[in-house]
């Protein structure tokens, strides 16, 4: 059974069934080097099989427990795929005051900037407390991450000793080469394994965003059962069975249409991390060759009072893909106001869902009218089997858009040149 439902009913003054039809061969030819590994970027596969191939939490649930007794602070250190699929899991699936009013430890990343102040606060907001670490890196020389490990590592060497430090500091790595698997061989760290034939945004079901979901007190196996089903459900080469594939030829098709630029736009609070991943997950895979649709993120019904007057009425280069929860987890009923000086009587009794749907369907039907097209993913709950299903769903969508649009959505070769002017202008030998 789904959990999520694709409805693109306002994509009809837009696009032709005969349009999406017309693409299916081509669909069927990118389905088939993603399954037979003949196509771009072949050596990065393996996220496709991660759900399927996960049999046991135990090691990763253990690891989790540990450190949420040992710690009243838990620090992430990593940057883009390495920190965004777990602060979309943790910030979708917990409270939105978490750190606030949940129990364990509070959360918090460092490492996705070079803000001293960020650092320097981020010192100070842990200063006195219980702290534990998980440095999320591949190669452990990525700029921004690598600067954040030196910091804490000192001062939680300072603070514990070097055994005690060692105790606390948990390796998220490769599984026999860099600099941070070296230094984890060297002190001892407990590490977990990132797949040589996964690459970062596509990471989240692996250790990279399960181990600090965990530490957070999800439930990762029942999240790896709904990625499961999504591996299932989006399999299938066909468009009339797989919505994660009908999604990415819509996308398709409107960027050949010049509508090149998407906005998800999400309704809750708790999605905001979750369209973070997603940009990057799009923009890195797809942004090549000067092609690819340009991911941006809006969370209304905030900004209807701002980017929404551009949505409606500025350039027309624009589609929308809205994020909707079906049902939240609490309903809140709008109380009466017996002067009613604010004029909402007429809401008293209705939820603040129901209000937020009409803001939604209001909305759609706005932008659509104003000649943006809108297609909208619902999603039943906020549950850990949802969000698998919804990551599983994008990853797949993303890898066929980048397929039909003739780009290798598993490299990201651009993102070396900022490094490279960067270490020429630090002075960096060899630069």
């Amino acid at each position: 059974m789904s959990n999520l439902s694709l409805d693109c009913e306002n994509l009809k003054p837009f696009v032709s069934d005969l349009e999406v039809n017309d693409l299916q061969p081509q669909v069927n030819l990118c389905h088939d080097e993603l399954e037979d590994g003949s196509g771009q970027g072949s050596d990065y596969l393996g996220w496709m099989r991660l759900p399927s191939c996960f049999s046991d939490s135990a090691e990763i649930d253990s690891a989790a427990d540990t450190i949420r007794n040992s710690c009243d602070v838990f620090i992430v250190v990593g940057i883009g795929g390495s920190y965004l699929g777990a602060r979309a899991g943790i910030s979708y699936l917990n409270s939105s005051f978490s750190n606030q009013l949940q129990g364990g430890p509070e959360i918090y990343f460092a490492g996705q900037n070079i803000s001293s102040d960020y650092h320097a606060d981020l010192f100070d907001l842990i200063e006195g407390r219980d702290v534990c670490l998980n440095v999320i890196s591949k190669s452990g020389t990525t700029t921004e991450p690598a600067v954040a490990f030196r910091l804490l590592k000192q001062m939680m060497e300072k603070k514990y000793g070097a055994n005690g430090a060692r105790n606390r500091i948990v390796v998220t790595t490769d599984s026999s080469r860099g600099a941070l698997k070296s230094l984890a061989d060297e002190l001892g760290y407990r590490t977990f394994v990132i797949p040589d034939d996964v690459g970062g945004r596509y990471s989240v079901l692996t250790p990279v965003g399960l181990f600090p979901m965990a530490v957070a007190g999800i439930n990762i196996k029942e999240l790896m059962e709904g990625a499961r089903q999504g591996e299932k459900l989006y399999s299938k080469p066909s468009l009339d069975q797989n919505d994660a594939y009908y999604y990415a030829v819509m996308r398709q098709l409107l960027y050949q249409k010049g509508k090149t630029t998407e906005i998800l736009a999400t309704f809750q609070p708790a999605f905001h991390y979750l369209a973070d991943w997603w940009k990057q997950l799009a923009g890195e895979s797809e942004g090549k060759d000067l092609k690819g649709i340009f991911p941006s993120s809006v969370e209304f019904t905030s900004d209807l009072h701002s980017m929404g007057q551009w949505i409606q009425e500025g350039n027309r280069n624009i589609f929308e893909t809205f994020l909707i929860l079906e049902s939240s987890r609490r309903q809140l009923k709008i109380p009466t106001f017996k002067n009613d000086a604010d004029g909402l009587n007429y809401l008293a009794g209705e939820t603040l869902d129901t209000v937020n749907e009409k803001a939604w369907l209001g909305t759609a039907s706005a932008h659509k009218e104003g000649g943006v097209p809108n297609m909208t993913l619902k999603i039943k709950d906020r549950s850990p089997y949802s969000l698998g299903q919804v990551f599983y769903f994008f990853e797949r969508a993303v890898a066929m858009t980048g397929y039909l649009n003739g780009v290798n959505p598993f490299d990201q070769p651009g993102v070396e040149f900022y490094k490279k002017n960067m270490f020429k202008l630090l002075g960096k030998p060899g630069f």
